[in-house]
């Protein structure tokens, strides 16, 4: 079958999907009496299904019924998420269309987030990511430590498409809310569960929030401990790998000084303590042997492709005394909101965060010291923003100012001893690098809705960002030979660490954007909309944290070759048609989005050969071009009391139409013949899709709810090269629960991955060095039981 016929299969599933699903409540007005909405707002809001009659949003910064948001959204309440399983923001890969959510990059406190085929490439804190993680409007900046445990969660809300007007800089495929409880001004409230389950997972959590001053103050406090065995084992030694040790805290103190003025104060810590994590190597490993006089090399294998063959959670690391990956993440906000009289409010929110990962990643994942690194970062930044609400008749909207400084400084050292040799003798091989950015990033954003008559809204919006990095790398290789201390390196060779200036030096670049936006929304009646959209976004540019030869840096422009140390930033149009629903009192609720998104100047790093150590290995060049089309349809039914249906459908067709590589010698090129563009964008299966059923009997005093899900994942490149091994052809997950409520108590058992898939989530691309190519795997089947009290 050739690939448009497949292509084309996939959007008449996605289509028919959708047509079928929007048919039904036309066929269903005779069906017999309702539901009381009560009881189907209920459902809705445990499906995390969306449901403008269930879930109030604050996807435009003012909150507003899901129905009523004429944006791809999906939120996903807490009941929902217990349901899943979800410990952290992992926990929701699957659940919503076109998005992937997942651990990534050899690291248990990393997050690697793409939505609609655009993401993050590379987790070194010197690339912004694309897709913006706030947590009660505060932007989290990097990667590392964005899997935020999810313990004292009312809702996670997922907007897909750019939203670079009230979001800015690094929204450029979506944000990610997550939304916490606010503390009750009236009553004393709480929840406590303990989880035992597979891998000796043990997890306690707790929430409790009660009021200080009766009406006027309250406090509430959440913890979470989660702790489980490593699923991955070295054969030789037994130990394992791959685990969980988190405990995280959160403390959220909301003052209401008068009926207009509304204080919330905010302190949060994490603290992970894992072993390392480990991948599985899908290419074999290969070195370099220099000759007497170091002109020429002769390659060699060190170590070959899948060390134990079929993957079966076995791998061996080079790290054996006692590396691991430690993570401290804490911060504090204050938000406080004014009535200001009339149809203005006023909203200030101020933060402080604070992040220190030091991790050790064996890359390689073999017993070879070739792709092993230490890398030790301290981050902290600074934002305040301010908002002006505006909720008149047929008005309404915000305008703000936004302020980020951020500071970020590392420690690398890579360690290769078995990568090089001098005329067979092994040579040692460790490389330090200190490199420091500073960013002051200033926004000025406005958006408007106006209501043209009681069913027809205009939205338009418009923000200016502008921003300064600041970036400063020096780097030391050293090469010797344990064996022959006297051998010398000649003078004339070429150390990566030979960099002329202005990388080892203090470098400033400044870049800024406007990302407009416009929608028309049309309500035929109060619970149905129907909505168009263009909007832009922005991810921004930087320097280049991997370089490590002058070639890195290099780009040919109007046939001249110049040193160009900084990449540009990203830019996407996206224009969206879509619906949303609900019919029967809330028993049915459907939306459907279309869109199409040109995106430029995409930041890829890629492979530069697999060199030895003279440099060009690690270029990121801004490639070119990419369409992105795609369908998203999500559902919720509720046919009889019981029972809750839903399922949601993601289509996406992702492809490059322009892929060039200015760098020389060239790093890497998707077009080898000059006539076609080969390679496929990572990160973007053509079909993702899930179906779920609950359903729910009461048992004499006590209610009995069991249920599972679906979940498919179509074919995936997991690495901008397209490399053979670093490809997830597709697979299905499975997810059982079952859960019996009591007066407070409850008692919950679920089995995830039940049919035991095996399939990876994640890629390490480093063929420049060694050949790296590694993988990473989901969990396999585990199970787990909770039991709980609420009160």
């Amino acid at each position: 079958m050739n690939r448009p016929t497949i292509h084309a299969s996939r959007l008449a599933l996605a289509a028919s999907f959708a047509f079928g699903a929007f048919a039904a409540p036309a066929f269903a007005q005779d069906a017999a009496d309702a539901a009381p909405a009560a009881d189907a707002d209920t459902a809705a809001a445990e499906s995390g299904i969306t449901d403008g009659d269930a879930i109030v949003v604050i996807a435009r910064k003012r909150e507003e019924r899901l129905l009523d948001v004429p944006i791809a959204i999906t939120a996903l309440g807490e009941a929902a998420l217990d349901k899943m399983g979800a410990n952290d923001l992992s926990g929701v890969q699957g659940a919503v269309p076109n998005v992937n959510l997942v651990q990534g990059r050899g690291s248990a406190s990393s997050a690697n987030f793409f939505i609609r085929g655009i993401g993050q490439p590379d987790a070194l804190q010197t690339f912004d990511p694309a897709v913006g993680v706030y947590v009660d409007g505060v932007y989290m900046s990097r990667i590392q430590g964005a899997l935020l445990n999810l313990f004292d969660v009312q809702r996670v809300e997922v907007l897909r498409g750019p939203q670079g007007t009230l979001y800015g800089k690094n929204t450029i495929g979506g944000a990610v809310n997550i939304v916490s409880k606010k503390p009750d001004l009236d009553r004393t409230l709480g929840e406590a569960a303990f989880t035992y389950g597979d891998y000796n997972e043990t997890t306690a959590k707790g929430y409790v929030s009660l009021p200080v001053v009766p009406g006027s103050v309250a406090l509430s406090v959440a913890a979470l401990y989660d702790n489980r065995d490593g699923i991955v084992t070295d054969p030789t030694t037994g130990e394992k790998y791959n685990d969980r040790n988190n405990l995280s805290a959160r403390a959220i103190l909301r003052a209401q000084l008068s009926e207009g003025v509304e204080v919330l104060l905010s302190g949060d810590y994490t603290r992970q303590r894992n072993s390392l994590t480990l991948g599985y190597p899908t290419a074999p490993l290969v070195g370099f042997d220099y000759n007497a006089t170091f002109t020429a090399l002769t390659p060699f294998v060190i170590a070959p492709a899948a060390t134990y063959g079929a993957y079966d959670y076995k791998a061996t690391p080079s790290f054996h005394n006692g590396e691991g990956q430690r993570l401290d993440h804490w911060g504090v906000s204050g938000t406080v909101n004014v009535e200001l009289g009339g149809p203005f409010s006023l909203t200030s929110i101020t933060a402080y965060r604070k992040l220190r990962p030091d991790l050790y990643i064996d890359i390689d994942a073999t017993a070879a010291q070739v792709g092993d690194v230490f890398v030790g970062i301290d981050q902290h930044q600074f934002s305040q923003e301010l908002q002006l609400k505006l909720d008149a008749d047929r008005l309404a909207g915000v305008f703000g100012l936004y302020y980020l400084n951020e500071k970020v400084t590392s420690h690398q050292e890579a360690y290769a001893n078995d990568y090089l040799r001098y005329v067979g003798t092994p040579l040692d091989f460790i490389r330090y690098i200190d490199d420091d950015q500073n960013l002051d990033s200033y926004a000025a954003f406005g958006q408007l809705t106006y209501n043209l008559t009681d069913q027809l809204s205009l939205t338009a919006g418009l923000r200016y960002t502008r921003e300064t990095k600041r970036y400063h790398r020096e780097t030391t290789a050293l090469l010797s030979s344990p064996v022959f201390p006297a051998v010398q390196v000649p003078s004339g060779f070429v150390f990566p660490d030979d960099l002329p200036a202005p990388y080892n030096a203090l470098n400033e670049v400044t870049f800024d954007a406007w990302t407009p936006m416009a929608s028309l929304s049309y309500k035929p009646s109060e619970n149905i909309m129907v909505y168009a959209s263009a909007s832009r976004g922005f991810k921004s540019g930087g320097f280049n944290g991997r370089v490590n030869g002058l070639a890195d840096v290099t780009l040919e422009v109007d046939g001249q070759t110049v040193v160009v140390p900084y990449f540009a930033p990203e830019k996407v149009w996206t224009y969206e048609a879509g619906a949303k629903g609900s019919w029967l009192n809330g028993k049915v609720t459907m939306s459907l989005a279309a869109f199409h998104s040109d995106y430029t100047d995409f930041q890829a790093r890629v492979g530069g050969g697999n060199t030895g150590i003279t440099g060009g290995s690690f270029p990121v060049i801004n490639a070119g071009q990419l369409k992105i089309d795609g369908v998203e349809f999500e559902a919720m039914v509720r046919p009889s009391r019981p029972l809750t249906l839903s399922a949601s459908v993601g289509y996406l067709d992702a492809r490059y139409t322009e892929f060039k590589d200015g760098r020389r010698p060239p790093a890497f090129s998707c077009n080898p013949t000059g006539s076609k563009i080969v390679c496929k964008p990572a990160f973007a299966p053509p079909l993702t899709a899930r179906l779920g059923a609950d359903y729910t009997v009461p048992i004499g005093a006590a209610t009995l709810s069991f249920g599972g899900d679906a979940r498919f994942v179509d074919k995936q490149y997991l690495s901008v090269d397209n490399r053979e091994g670093l490809m997830e052809d597709g697979y299905f997950l499975g997810n059982l629960y079952a859960q019996i409520d009591f007066d407070k108590f409850y008692v919950r058992g679920m089995v995830k991955n039940v049919t035991d898939s095996l399939y990876k989530t994640d890629g390490q691309e480093f063929s420049s060095v060694g050949n790296i190519q590694t993988v990473y795997y989901g969990d396999p089947r585990t199970w787990q039981v909770t039991v709980g009290v609420r009160f």
